[in-house]
């Protein structure tokens, strides 16, 4: 069975990021149309916007048209750039919380990595080299 479902997907575009973003809109919406099914046509709506966000998406995974596939996925991705760089600068510095405090100078507003731990230090700006004072 897998020999065959590979066989057939041989030359077809596949799952790329811009598919991952279609499914995950269209999951949104029909799950949101279970809450406002009750008396408005909104519910219909999110089913409607739903299912053809889902067949989009199986048109572009099944797609042959490579080329045209991933200039669609490259104009996603470069449209996104800056709120992915965002998501990614900010989980970078969530798991660097663990092990480092992180300062923002007073001067600058630059901000700037400690090792925890270290006690009472003077911190000096790499960009203003203003001097301040924290507990680490």
């Amino acid at each position: 069975m897998r020999d065959k479902i590979m066989k057939f997907m041989q030359g077809r575009y596949g799952v790329d990021q811009f598919a991952h973003f279609t499914m995950g809109a269209a999951l949104v919406c029909i799950v949101l149309s279970v809450f406002f099914r009750n008396g408005s046509n909104l519910g219909a709506l999110l089913d409607t916007v739903g299912l053809l966000a889902l067949v989009y998406t199986y048109y572009r995974m099944l797609s042959r048209d490579i080329a045209k596939r991933s200039r669609e996925n490259q104009k996603y991705l470069s449209s996104t750039e800056k709120l992915r760089q965002r998501f990614r600068r900010e989980k970078n510095i969530m798991e660097q919380r663990k092990t480092h405090h992180i300062y923002s100078c007073p001067g600058c507003g630059q901000k700037i990595r400690i090792p925890r731990g270290k006690g009472k230090i003077e911190i000096e700006c790499p960009k203003c080299h203003t001097k301040f004072i924290k507990k680490s």
